[in-house]
């Protein structure tokens, strides 16, 4: 199987991905209004 050949994204800067992993583990502790948020529709993917 290969790679498709065209995305309908662009990343800008792949080298901060580790920072926003860190960010977005921090709001899964600190924002659990959030999270469930998350729970509620994630599977809907509204944004």
């Amino acid at each position: 199987m290969s790679a498709p050949s065209h995305h309908d994204y662009l990343v800008k800067n792949l080298d901060l991905a580790e920072w926003g992993r860190r960010e977005i583990d921090i709001a899964e502790t600190e924002m659990p209004g959030l999270m469930a948020l998350r729970e509620e529709f994630g599977s809907k993917k509204p944004l």
